[in-house]
């Protein structure tokens, strides 16, 4: 894919570059919003920014690419690349927002790195960034075909029929679309974005995964205020569960995500399932959870689940509903604060503390679907492979900009 004469140069500067990604994508997102202040209305998540995220993600896939191109030379990376294509088409990035990038990257580039910037050394560069580009853009035309979307739009308005509240701090939003047209096809696992006017006037989008599914179109979402702390206060998630109510209409996007599940598994129709979550984490596993439950599944599936109490659980009383219909389900849960007086309810299926798989039955051949913190997802994904699972049968889905971290 990359050209032996722009391969070695890439191989020679990527330390260089590597370790001043971070100043390139600052200084680079710098400039293009104080030049483009447009792309943070509707497009750009602003928290992402002020927490450092989004720069963190860019500089990591940027880094991820190249050293795939030089590792694997004749394999393109196809799993990075289809994450981020999900990703981009769920908040419509279009191909010309793909020149207003490189504008400004390379500029950033230039900025920091100076002199060692050379012509060859920015032709080599400008080599990879369009590979990337040029894959992405191909992966989301196709993404975009699939969903009936034209120049990206696949937004539309859907209706609160019903407002539920989860815990003190979630609340589900059951939605049916506002024209009474057909509900879009969606996977187990995929998020939509939401799309929101801020009290300042500017537009902000956020995923949310499709946490259920009902009859007549019917969809929820299952949405966490984020109070704050150590990282910004969550913008949309605080607007929705402060205003939302029945009745209320919201924007859309079609539903996008490649973290779904497969109901044949490649190693054989049936394999076993692990649905393994923490905290809000659980609303992709709800999902597939109840995917499995309305199919019929006789596969054998083990639900897991750790969380700060059983109060904080969301959506707890349809994971232990939906586990306990499937005739091959199981489940534990794990609470960190146990209830005063004693321990939690269904002694052997809650334990105390954080997730731990020790004397947990895993089973043989299972294919494994995680959601929640990176350090929990970690954490579980080596236990799994403690436990004899094979890493490639272990998928997982990050909430946020995050793309890759969970394989480090």
């Amino acid at each position: 894919m990359l050209s032996a004469e722009s391969a070695a140069i890439v191989r020679a500067t990527l330390p260089a570059v590597g370790a001043a990604l971070d100043a390139i994508t600052t200084r680079f997102y710098e400039t293009m919003f104080a030049e483009r202040p447009e792309l943070l209305d509707g497009l750009f998540n602003r928290g992402n920014q002020r927490s450092g995220e989004q720069r963190r993600a860019l500089a990591g896939s940027i880094a991820a690419f190249a050293g795939m191109l030089l590792d694997r030379p004749d394999e393109r990376p196809d799993e990075l690349l289809g994450r981020i294509a999900h990703k981009h088409a769920a908040v419509g990035i279009t191909d010309d927002q793909y020149v207003i990038v490189h504008k400004y990257l390379f500029a950033a580039i230039v900025e920091v790195l100076g002199e060692a910037v050379t012509p060859e050394v920015a032709a080599a560069w400008d080599e990879v960034y369009w590979l990337m580009a040029g894959a992405l853009i191909a992966a989301e035309a196709r993404l975009y075909a699939e969903a009936g979307a034209h120049g990206g739009d696949t937004w539309r308005q859907w209706r609160v029929v019903e407002r539920r509240a989860e815990t003190a701090d979630v609340v589900s939003f059951v939605l049916q679309p506002a024209d009474g047209g057909p509900a879009p096809a969606a996977r187990p696992g995929q998020y939509v974005s939401v799309r929101v006017r801020m009290p300042d006037g500017v537009s902000q989008l956020r995923q949310y995964t499709l946490s259920g599914f009902g009859e007549d179109g019917l969809r929820r979402i299952t949405v966490k205020r984020v109070h704050g702390g150590d990282q910004p206060e969550g913008e949309v998630s605080n607007l929705l569960y402060a205003t939302v109510k029945e009745g209320d209409e919201l924007t859309l996007s079609a539903p996008f995500g490649d973290v779904t599940l497969d109901d044949v598994h490649t190693a054989g129709k049936g394999a076993p399932v692990v649905l393994a979550s923490a905290g809000i984490g659980c609303t992709p596993i709800t999902a597939m959870l109840q995917h499995l439950a309305d199919t019929g599944s006789d596969r054998r599936v083990l639900l897991l689940h750790a969380d700060t109490s059983e109060p904080a659980h969301a959506l707890r009383a349809d994971m232990t509903a939906l586990a306990d219909a499937l005739p091959g389900g199981s489940r534990v849960f794990w609470y960190e604060e146990q209830p005063e007086g004693g321990t939690a309810t269904a002694p052997g299926t809650v334990r105390a503390g954080t997730m731990d798989l020790t004397g947990v039955d895993i089973p043989e051949g299972a294919v494994a679907y995680l959601c929640g913190p990176l350090p929990f997802m970690r954490h579980v994904r080596e236990q799994l492979i403690e436990a004899g699972v094979a890493p490639r049968d272990i998928h997982y889905e990050v909430f946020g900009p995050d793309l890759w971290l969970a394989h480090n």
